[in-house]
């Protein structure tokens, strides 16, 4: 069986599965159930001052069938007093000694603030802090989590001030609601940040009921802007992880937040550079006991691609991943239509008629029957048919890439350069 152990930023964990900061993280019942369950580790719902919390709090977008596809919530962080947390991360800590417990932390960032609470809390036993810089709604108003996390110099401040007090590594969480995330990454480099966290939740709005015409949730008829997650969000996650990983001036270990629900995902961001994974909408999706499946799952596919480690897979496609301008022109695949397995429903018809480059063909073969054919010298393999399609191994892609040498962009460039100098 496969070593699906982990060693984050120093921090020792029997998986790479971490609950994230948020609901199922709130009490110390909770992540005791999920220790039992068999969780790795658990990023403790953020402290901080306690605040009150509103009801309604969370709306989901369903999509064709699909229960949560995406989660929004408009939950703040911990609600309860820092001492009542504080008991319970000392005494789930002595409980499951082998299992990770990370805090979460949020203040206004100035020094003595960080010092004071990153004190108080590594007390107790916590194997690290995350520093939550990336919460988008309700305490971003009271210039904190995203309003900080947006800022760069703001970001390696306010790591800086936590690495200051600390004696456990530093994890520095950061917001999607930015630009370029590897601005922020670097400056949390820069402030001397063990490891960052990415992505917290993206700025949204659920939707309306047009019944009512209520905003989802809404608070006694009114409502705001929250945080979105859930399989929806992956892609953008995955993005911000390669580009961090990718980025020579980052250079430390990521822990790949966003969308994570199955070991499939889990291997994904693993290839792209993350050291660990952090889940939650899943969690609150499906209960506690989904880790059996992430961890049979991740062991099982080592197994069978004969690798030893989990740690041998991270960033292993990271090296894959680069700017459009390096991708290679004279690359060429087109669409091949297997009429066999086609039951010419002419869904990829119509998607190329109406929306790509109408190369797609209705015939008639020798017997009468309609027949669907792509011609190739005028396919530009943008991949929608395959796509579209509904039956598996009914369209190919196909290869047909010339004999010539790759050409970039920047190679086209360069040698167009070349000529004009001369």
């Amino acid at each position: 069986m496969a070593d699906i152990s982990i060693d984050f930023a120093g921090i020792k964990s029997p998986n790479p599965y971490w609950l994230a900061s948020a609901p199922p993280t709130n009490t110390g019942y909770q992540v005791q159930r999920a220790f039992e369950a068999g969780w790795g580790g658990a990023v403790w719902k953020t402290l901080g001052e306690p605040i009150l919390n509103v009801t309604s709090r969370f709306g989901a977008s369903h999509f064709n069938g699909q229960r949560v596809a995406g989660f929004n919530n408009i939950e703040l962080i911990s609600d309860r007093p820092l001492e009542e947390n504080l008991k319970e991360i000392y005494e789930t800590k002595k409980l499951y000694p082998d299992r990770v417990i990370i805090a979460s932390l949020m203040v206004e960032p100035e020094r003595e603030k960080w010092h004071e609470i990153v004190k108080r809390v590594q007390d107790v036993g916590v194997d690290g802090f995350e520093l939550n810089l990336g919460c988008p709604h309700g305490m971003s108003e009271r210039g904190m989590g995203a309003a900080v996390g947006q800022h760069p110099d703001l970001v390696e401040r306010t790591t800086m001030y936590a690495k200051e007090a600390a004696e456990v590594p530093v994890i520095t969480k950061l917001t999607p609601n930015i630009t370029d995330i590897t601005a922020t990454a670097k400056a949390a480099a820069r402030g001397g940040a063990d490891a960052i966290s990415l992505i917290n939740t993206i700025n949204s709005l659920i939707g309306v009921d047009l019944d009512t015409w209520n905003t989802v949730p809404n608070v006694n008829g009114k409502g705001a802007h929250g945080g979105y997650c859930g399989p929806a969000v992956k892609p953008i996650a995955l993005n911000m992880v390669g580009e961090c990983a990718r980025n020579p001036e980052v250079n430390i270990p990521i822990s790949g937040i966003g969308g994570i629900s199955t070991w499939q995902d889990t291997v994904e961001f693993m290839l792209m550079g993350a050291g660990g994974v952090q889940v939650c909408t899943a969690a609150m999706h499906h209960g506690f006991r989904i880790i059996e499946d992430l961890t049979e799952g991740l062991e099982n596919y080592l197994d069978e691609k004969g690798i030893d480690a989990l740690s041998d897979i991270i960033g292993k496609s990271v090296e894959k991943y680069t700017d459009w301008s390096n991708l290679d022109l004279n690359h060429k695949v087109v669409a091949r239509i297997n009429n066999d397995v086609c039951i010419n429903c002419n869904k990829c018809h119509i998607a190329c008629e109406d929306t790509s480059h109408q190369c797609i063909d209705m015939l008639t073969d020798k017997d009468g029957n309609a027949i669907l054919r792509v011609r190739e010298e005028d396919c530009v393999g943008c991949n929608l048919c395959s796509i579209v399609c509904p039956v598996e191994g009914a369209i190919d892609m196909i290869d047909l890439t010339p004999t010539e040498p790759p050409m970039s962009w920047n190679d086209r460039q360069a040698a167009i350069h070349m000529l004009e100098k001369r």
